[in-house]
């Protein structure tokens, strides 16, 4: 490596600076590019059979949302197992885990140098160093030895961020992966790395360890239940059942039951004793989503089980005392609905000890692209799609959209688009996702009328014919609000109220209040 030793010593001294781990990170890559003149590069973590994206150089921001799973990527499943540098030939038929990923090389990487560094730390693989570039030979200069060397230093790095980030979970802060791009708890994975999402996941480290109720509010689609999940992830009742309750799926004759459960012969079906959850989570979590929509009468009976610490089985007449901490999730205003009679006030300040706003995606900027590339890698997986990426005047499209499904939408729109994109495309393995595919207007959230239909061909029209400005984009965002606007404020004169008008525009009415709070109709 001539005239690399000073890239090396810099390297070196830079895992002994205070900064964070993200930009130690970028560093790393920075200097990799210096040293090996390379077209791309990514440092992967490595967790429970994927490798999830770190930091990257030289590709499209979506791959920083991706998961690569070992069983569906090859060429990362050789650099999991080889425990050694790992040179792949430069006409490798392996897929490429980053075909079309890359700007300006929209063909697949047939032909290219590749080279794989594990990163090993107490004999346990951590991550992985990938180095692309688009000449065969361009890596040949560089000895297995000088490449260990590298990989050592970036081993180190990650091993410290890692040990950093334990440490920080043990004292109760951030929890957050050494990526500062994703929180990992358990099963549960939650993407971004926006400021709303950082607060977010400051919130739920502050209250986790802790046994205080959580009151967690937000939008449809949010990701309340994720919310909830690493709440019990990250507390000590992590190995005991978080038991999940939809009270808005509740019949009210069977929801008491369900709650509190039932002794033998307490109704008619009641054929033996049975659990309630509030039981069933004995120990552990309890998750109450859509409370507000949980009967008056068993709103008092809930109020009791909080305050008191028991419950009493349908049918009985003993106590049963329980340990079940509550997490509970409405996307209504649950305050307007205290002050319009339908839910109780003392239950809701029970409930809301600890409130907790989960962000709506148009608050968390570029998270979005991250999470299109997460939706992206489990869609390939489930179509058998070999490499799919966003054409980038759709990133723009996406970035510019104001989700009023939020991340539920935004799943939904991706895998919608792939399998039209699969439909027209010519190249079966590389599928590329272009504003066409999508269909982002009003018709999933509105009721149809036929000037409604009339607009949303209109919408679609400019999309598809317009996709390559970003200016056009932006014309299209506020066409979008000026309808809304319009519809909302026409309904709202018809009804004066709130509830009617969201009846008849087919939206949740806490939706609609935040919407019209944006529009400026509120």
């Amino acid at each position: 490596m001539k005239n690399s030793r000073h890239a090396l010593m810099q390297l070196a001294l830079d895992l002994t600076e205070g900064i964070s781990a993200h930009d130690r990170f970028t560093r790393l890559l920075t200097v990799i590019k210096s040293l090996f003149h390379c077209d791309a590069s990514a440092l992967l973590a490595f967790r429970e059979q994927h490798f999830a994206p770190l930091a990257i150089n030289g590709m499209y921001k979506e791959v920083m949302g991706r998961q690569f799973d070992l069983d569906r990527h090859p060429r990362l499943e050789a650099i999991a197992r080889a425990g050694d540098i790992v040179r792949f030939p430069h006409d490798s038929d392996l897929p490429d885990p980053y075909d079309g990923l890359i700007p300006n090389h929209d063909d697949q990487l047939h032909v290219h140098a590749c080279i794989g560094l594990p990163l090993i730390a107490n004999d346990h693989l951590i991550g992985a160093l990938t180095i692309d570039g688009f000449d065969p030979h361009q890596f040949d200069q560089f000895s297995d030895d000088e490449l260990r060397i590298v990989s050592a230093l970036a081993a180190a790095s990650l091993h410290n961020a890692l040990l950093m980030e334990k440490l920080e979970q043990q004292a109760g802060g951030m929890g957050h992966s050494a990526a500062s791009n994703r929180s990992v708890t358990g099963n549960v994975t939650m993407i971004g790395q926006s400021v709303a999402m950082q607060q977010l996941q400051a919130q739920i480290s502050a209250v986790a360890n802790t046994d205080l109720t959580v009151l967690i509010t937000g939008e449809t689609g949010v990701g309340k239940e994720l919310v909830a999940a690493s709440i019990h992830g990250q507390s000590l009742r992590k190995d005991q059942p978080l038991v999940y309750l939809n009270c808005a799926a509740l019949p009210e004759s069977v929801a008491e039951s369900e709650l509190f459960g039932h002794v033998k012969g307490a109704f008619t079906g009641a054929i033996s004793d049975r659990k309630g959850k509030f039981e069933m989570a004995d120990g552990g979590t309890l998750f109450l989503d859509e409370i507000g929509e949980l009967p008056l009468g068993l709103q008092a009976k809930l109020l009791r089980v909080l305050q008191y610490g028991d419950v009493q089985r349908v049918g009985a007449d003993k106590h049963i005392k329980v340990n079940t901490r509550i997490v509970a999730a409405t996307n209504r205003l649950l305050h307007e609905e205290v002050t319009q009679g339908k839910f109780r006030a003392d239950l809701y300040h029970r409930l809301s000890v600890f409130p907790i706003s989960a962000p709506p995606l148009r608050e968390r900027g570029e998270d979005v692209i991250l999470l299109a590339g997460y939706f992206i890698e489990r869609c390939k997986a489930k179509l058998g799609i070999e490499a799919m990426r966003l054409r980038p005047d759709t990133t723009a499209l996406l970035k510019h959209y104001s989700w009023p499904g939020n991340v539920r939408e935004l799943e939904h729109a991706i895998h919608r688009a792939a399998v039209v994109a699969r439909a027209s495309n010519v190249d079966p393995h590389l599928i590329t996702l272009a504003p066409e595919h999508f269909d982002l207007t009003l018709q999933d959230h509105v009721s149809s009328s036929g000037t409604l239909a009339d607009r949303n061909e209109t919408m679609r029209n400019q999309t598809s014919h317009e996709h390559s400005d970003t200016a056009a984009i932006e014309s299209l965002k506020n066409a979008t609000d000026d309808f809304q606007r319009q519809l909302i404020a026409r309904c709202y004169q018809q009804h004066q109220n709130w509830a009617a008008t969201a009846r008849q525009l087919g939206v949740d009415t806490g939706n609609l209040h935040r919407l019209a709070k944006r529009l400026g109709l509120k």
